[in-house]
C-alpha cells in the first residue's frame, strides 16, 4: 500500500491540505505535529529477502539478522482494531552479510492470527479491542458467551526473546511462539502455565552471562495476588523444552490485592531482582467482568498517584525478598535502563514519567489524527525521562533516621529513612532542564554483553517529540551528555547496540535503527551508526512500507 502522505510541507499560501488514498483519509496540517497515520496502517508481509539499496558503507565486520517485532495488520475484514498494542503481530528480519543487506518480514501463525483470518472477524479479543460476537450463534448463545472467561491472547506481538536455545516471539500473556530465526517460520506453541504457576511473563527478560533467563510474572490463587520472580536454567541436553527446569524462585504479594500493579520490565544487578511496584494498576473486578461489562483489557488499567512507587529487592540466588521496601514518588515506567551494585547499595536506572495514563492515550484514534487535534492528543503525554534511584543495602534498627543514607559521590539521589521505618528514596535526574523542555526518551539500551548490571557510561534510546520516536539520542550517564541524530521527516525505532570484534570500549561499536516515515519522498531503511561519534554510517533502503513497530535484538551469523 503507497503511503498516503506526499511531502507537501513546503508549500507555502495553503493552511491545510486532504489527501485521500485507498479509503483512507488524512489531514495534514502546517500546525502542529506531522500526521503519522500511514506509520499505523496494515502491510503486506514479504515472506523472501529481497535486497536493499545502499548509501554510505556497511561495514563488513557486521555479521547477523536485526530481528523486529510489532504490529502490522491493524483491521480484520471490516472490523478495525482500536489499539496500537493490538495489530497482529509482523516479525522483520534484517540480514547483514559482506556488506550487504537484504528484508524479509512474516506475519506470526498464532491462533489469534488464524482464527481472525479464517472467519473474517475478531475472534481473540486484545488489549483494548474485544472480539466480535460468532455471528453463527443463536441469541441466546450470544448472550450466555458474555458470561464465559475470554480467552486469553496469544499475539506475541512486542519482542525477540531467547530461552535455553530457542528463540521466541513474546507478549506478556502465558502463551510465547518459538520461532525459526533463520526463516521467521512460526514454530510451536510454549504455555508458561504449563511448567510453572504463571499467568504470563514479561517480554524483557535479563540474562546471566552463562546464559540462566529471569523474568518476572504474576499468579492468581488461593494465596491471593503474587508477583513471582522467575528463573530459567541454561539448556543441559540437545532437545531440551523450551522452558524446562523453569522455577519461581520468589512470590512478593500484592499490595493492593484487588488492584496489583501493571509492569512491563524490572531490573536486575550481579545478584539481585529489583521488581518496581508502581501505582500503574489493573483493576480486577473489572477485568473479571469486563466481557459482561464490554470492556476491553485498556480500559481495566488506571492511574493512581495516591499511593507510592515501591521497590522490591531480592536476592536472586537464594530468592529471600529484602528486609527493606524502598518507596518514592509515583512514578510510571515501562522500560529499566540498567542497574548495578556499588558500595552496599543497588543503583537503578529507568526511564520514568509522572503520569501513567499513557497507556490510554496510544490508541489509534488519537495515533491517526492530525493537525490540532493530534497536537492537543500528544500534549496529554506525560514526557519519559531517565532518573536514577539508589537502594542502601545495610539497613537495620540501628540505622540512623533522616540523614540521607547513600555513601556514592557521583550522584544526587538520596534515600533517606523515616520515622515511620519508611526507606524514602529521590531520584536523580540523568539528563539536563534544558532537555527534558523540549523532548523525552525511552526504548533505552546499553552495549548488554559489556554492561548488564555494571557500572557503565552511556545508554541509547528513541528521543519524542511526537508519539514516536523523532530521534535517536546517546546519553552519558555521568556527564549527561547527549548526542543526537536526527532527520527531518524519519521516525527511528528502538536502537540496537552491536559492539565491534573485540571491542575494549563501552561505546566501539555501531547502533542499528530502523526509520520509518509518512511521507512518499522518504524510503524505508536500516540505519547504522557509529555508536562512539553518533554520525551516520549507512542506510539500506528497503522498497517496501514497515509500520512503526516495538523491539528488536541482533543476532550473529543466523
Amino acid at each position: 500500500m503507497d503511503y498516503i502522505l506526499s511531502a507537501i510541507y513546503n508549500i507555502p499560501v495553503v493552511k491545510n491540505f486532504l489527501i485521500q488514498e485507498e479509503n483512507q483519509v488524512c489531514f495534514v496540517s502546517q500546525e502542529g505535529r506531522e500526521c503519522i497515520a500511514p506509520l499505523f496502517q496494515t502491510v503486506q508481509e514479504t515472506p523472501q529477502p529481497i535486497p536493499t539499496t545502499i548509501t554510505g558503507r556497511v561495514p563488513k565486520w557486521i555479521d547477523g539478522s536485526l530481528l523486529r517485532n510489532g504490529p502490522g495488520k491493524f483491521e480484520i475484514g471490516k472490523y478495525n482494531f482500536n489499539h496500537w498494542f493490538d495489530g497482529m503481530a509482523l516479525m522483520h528480519k534484517f540480514t547483514i552479510a559482506k556488506g550487504e543487506v537484504t528484508y524479509m518480514s512474516k506475519f506470526l501463525q498464532s491462533n489469534a492470527y488464524k482464527s481472525n483470518e479464517a472467519e473474517n472477524r475478531l475472534v481473540v479479543s486484545e488489549f483494548g479491542t474485544l472480539a466480535t460476537p460468532d455471528p453463527c450463534k443463536s441469541l441466546f448463545q450470544r448472550f450466555m458467551s458474555y458470561f464465559e472467561m475470554p480467552q486469553s491472547t496469544d499475539n506475541a506481538s512486542v519482542q525477540f526473546v531467547k530461552y535455553k536455545k530457542d528463540y521466541c516471539v513474546s507478549t506478556e500473556t502465558n502463551i510465547i511462539h518459538k520461532v525459526d530465526p533463520a526463516t521467521l517460520e512460526t514454530e510451536e506453541k510454549v504455555d508458561w502455565s504449563k511448567y510453572i504457576a504463571v499467568n504470563g511473563a514479561t517480554a524483557h527478560p535479563h540474562y546471566d552471562p552463562c546464559g540462566t533467563a529471569y523474568n518476572m510474572g504474576n499468579s492468581y490463587g488461593k494465596n491471593g495476588i503474587l508477583y513471582n520472580i522467575i528463573k530459567v536454567p541454561v539448556q543441559e541436553s540437545e532437545h531440551e523444552d523450551t522452558l524446562k527446569g523453569a522455577q519461581v524462585i520468589c512470590s512478593i504479594p500484592a499490595v493492593d490485592q484487588w488492584n496489583p500493579s501493571y509492569y512491563h520490565s524490572f531490573g536486575m544487578t550481579e545478584n539481585y531482582v529489583v521488581f518496581i511496584e508502581q501505582p500503574l494498576k489493573m483493576n480486577l473486578l473489572k477485568i473479571l467482568t469486563g466481557k459482561l461489562r464490554g470492556i476491553p483489557l485498556s480500559d481495566c488499567l488506571f492511574w493512581d498517584p495516591s499511593w507510592d512507587t515501591a521497590f522490591h529487592v531480592v536476592n536472586k540466588h537464594s530468592g529471600e525478598v529484602h528486609s527493606v521496601t524502598y518507596h518514592s514518588q509515583a512514578v510510571a515506567m515501562f522500560h529499566q535502563i540498567n542497574a548495578y551494585e556499588d558500595q552496599g547499595c543497588i543503583v537503578l536506572d529507568l526511564c520514568c514519567q509522572d503520569d501513567g495514563n499513557v497507556v490510554h492515550l496510544y490508541n489509534l484514534q488519537n495515533l491517526r489524527k492530525s493537525g490540532i487535534a493530534l497536537e492537543e492528543a500528544y500534549n496529554k503525554i506525560a514526557r519519559s525521562l531517565p532518573r536514577r534511584f539508589v537502594f542502601p543495602l545495610n539497613i537495620n534498627s540501628d540505622t540512623p533516621q533522616e540523614i540521607n543514607l547513600i555513601p556514592l559521590d557521583y550522584t544526587t539521589a538520596t534515600a533517606v529513612k523515616q520515622a515511620n521505618g519508611k526507606v524514602w528514596c529521590t531520584p536523580e535526574n540523568l539528563y539536563e532542564d534544558t532537555f527534558a523542555e523540549t523532548q523525552g526518551i525511552d526504548f533505552p539500551t546499553i552495549n548488554y554483553a559489556k554492561c548488564n548490571a555494571k557500572k557503565y557510561c552511556y545508554f541509547y534510546g528513541c528521543g519524542f517529540q511526537h508519539f514516536v520516536g523523532t530521534s535517536l539520542i546517546k546519553m552519558d550517564v555521568v556527564t549527561k551528555e547527549i548526542k543526537i541524530w536526527q532527520e527531518d521527516g524519519l521516525y527511528p525505532s528502538e536502537p540496537v547496540f552491536v559492539p565491534s570484534p573485540g571491542s575494549q570500549e563501552e561505546d566501539d561499536g555501531v547502533i542499528l535503527s530502523v526509520t520509518v516515515s509518512p511521507r512518499q519522498d522518504k524510503m524505508t531503511s536500516l540505519l547504522i551508526l557509529d555508536a562512539k561519534t553518533f554520525t551516520e554510517i549507512a542506510r539500506a533502503e528497503v522498497p517496501v512500507h514497515m509500520p512503526y513497530g516495538f523491539h528488536g535484538v541482533f543476532l550473529p551469523q543466523i
